[in-house]
């Protein structure tokens, strides 16, 4: 016991120690791997620390009293987000876990430009050998915050980057649902995004008025004229891009899965009738379902709406039910292009791109799926600036949230299992969040003028996770919630009936009355304060006539 004292205590000084430089070549301790460290001053992963050996881990763990973290991939960003992060870990995450095993790369644009972007191919590496990673939203810089940044050479999304390093099969959106809050879907809605090909790899040049071919020539040397045609114009864009089609059904067997798993009915989505090309994505959709899958459907009735068959939408068709069918509860999976158009539009019908999910799944070489996890939505800029400029903002982090929950939850998947006991410490985290919404704790775009800020509401949950009340909370952080609670409902109100006559009155279904939506709804049942004396008759009960 003494000797593991002793190791305990060395492991924490070595801990401690000052990072080597803005940018740390490889070093080691004892029988540790270097990787990127957060330095203490800038709050920035850019310098190495050791990681620990698994009986160190343990002895480390037993010593501070916390659940010991598989290993996983945590890629940095920057502004509003990394910001919000950096809280989440202090208060949510560090008092409870012990995330030695971690590895953490700091992909700010300074330092993917300080490194010449060796931080990029170090994370993608790591991400492939791990297989679990939480990604920060990042920035992929334009000419002008190039040089406003001060960067050598404007940077390149590292998407494309991460993608082919981790073998990405597909990106799965999703929609994120709080019980008791009105979003825009009722239930889910799922959408699997072709992770590779279409205009995101494209090749293209700008030419003058000529003869263009496009020619493959394949292993044997053979070639095939793919398209030919006399250029008129003087000046023409001239593209090219493919669509690989071998991972196709590994994204489908993803997509059904996961629409049996969560009860919604599948739709694949293409131009075909146009775009002949993108057949064999429909083709193979459709032969992995009628092997596999149709049968699995048809036994939990989740093929009535689609004609007991899996049904293909055109692009076109695919918009409009999109705004249709908010009742959710449907999946729909496409070629990457449509892909990123289409769940961008779920993102607004649901409210925003903070209530969506967005994983990419790839496939490791032994068959195992790698899985990044990040929030659908960009760095906040502008919220990011306000808060520079010592203003008090609202986030909502409930997308990073999401994000960090799946990437901790599948590092466990990944260990067999273990430990179960952080899969549902993760879960916990989604309860509490979901609690505060549901009693007036939540950030400012649901709860309104009287949300949390930022800072609060990372506190908030922070001390949920910790065993303090909610009662407390709410006494705390939302007082006139808490005297509300406090006056005496009359025992005979029918509720059903004011829930009733509230929704008439909640035009937009947000569950939140404007004042716009208020005084119409005063004038609708006739009991508005009217100038001078008037004589009105007043609506007793929402069943009675105007």
């Amino acid at each position: 016991l003494s000797l593991r004292r002793a190791s305990v205590q060395a492991l924490q000084r070595a801990a401690a120690l000052p990072t080597c430089g803005a940018l740390a070549t490889a070093c080691s301790v004892g029988e540790g791997r270097s990787v990127m460290l957060q330095h203490a001053a800038a709050n920035k992963f850019v310098a190495c620390r050791p990681v620990l050996t698994q009986q160190q881990q343990r002895w480390m763990s037993a010593a501070k009293g916390k659940m010991v973290a598989p290993k996983m991939v945590y890629i940095g960003g920057e502004e509003m987000t990394s910001y919000c992060m950096q809280l989440i870990m202090e208060k949510w995450i560090k008092p409870h876990v012990d995330t030695t095993s971690w590895e953490f790369y700091d992909l700010s644009c300074k330092n993917r430009d300080a490194t010449g972007d060796q931080v990029l191919k170090d994370a993608v590496e790591a991400g492939a050998r791990i297989g679990a990673i939480f990604k920060e939203p990042t920035i992929t810089p334009s000419a002008e915050q190039t040089k406003s940044m001060g960067l050598k050479r404007q940077l390149p999304s590292p998407n494309g980057a991460m993608r082919r390093g981790w073998n990405g099969v597909t990106i799965s959106r999703d929609t994120i649902h709080i019980k008791g809050l009105k979003l825009g879907y009722d239930k889910p809605v799922l959408f699997e995004r072709h992770a590779v090909g279409g205009e995101y790899q494209a090749g293209y040049d700008t030419v003058g008025a000529g003869q263009l071919e496009t020619v493959f020539t394949g292993e044997d040397g053979k070639k095939i004229v793919v398209d030919s045609r006399q250029l008129k114009d003087k000046e023409n864009a001239v593209v090219t891009y493919h669509n690989p089609l071998d991972n196709v059904g590994d994204l489908a067997r993803i997509f059904y899965d996961r629409c049996l798993l969560m009860n919604v009915t599948p739709y694949v989505v293409t131009k075909k009738t146009v775009f002949k090309w993108q057949e064999g994505f429909w083709r193979a959709m459709k032969d992995v379902f009628d092997k596999e899958y149709k049968a699995k459907f048809l036994k939990a009735g989740l093929l009535e709406r689609s004609g007991n068959e899996l049904q293909h939408l055109i692009s076109d068709a695919a918009t409009m039910q999109i705004i249709r069918w908010t009742d959710g509860g449907f999946g729909m999976a496409a070629h990457n292009y449509d892909g990123d158009m289409l769940t961008d539009e779920i993102a607004q019908i649901h409210r925003s791109p903070g209530f969506i999910t967005s994983n990419l799944v790839g496939k490791s070489d032994d068959g195992n799926l790698i899985k990044e996890f990040e929030a659908s939505h960009g760095t906040v800029a502008d919220m990011w600036h306000a808060h520079l400029a010592g203003k008090e903002t609202s986030l909502n982090p409930l997308g990073l949230v999401e994000a960090l929950i799946g990437a901790m939850q599948h590092s466990v998947v990944l260990t067999d299992g273990k430990p179960q006991e952080l899969f549902d410490f993760a879960a916990k985290i989604r309860s509490c969040v979901h609690l505060a919404f549901n009693n007036g704790m939540g950030t400012r775009d649901l709860a309104g003028p009287e949300g949390l800020t930022t800072e609060a509401f990372c506190d908030v949950i922070g001390a949920m996770l910790n065993g303090e009340s909610v009662d407390a909370l709410v006494a705390k952080y939302n007082p006139t919630r808490d005297e509300q609670k406090k006056i005496r409902i009359s025992d005979d109100i029918d509720e059903e009936s004011v829930r009733r006559l509230f929704n008439s009155l909640d035009t937009n279904g947000d569950g939140n009355l404007t004042y716009d939506e208020f005084l119409r709804g005063l004038a609708k049942i006739n009991v508005a304060p009217k100038k001078g004396e008037a004589t009105r008759m007043i609506r007793i009960s929402i069943s009675d006539p105007i």
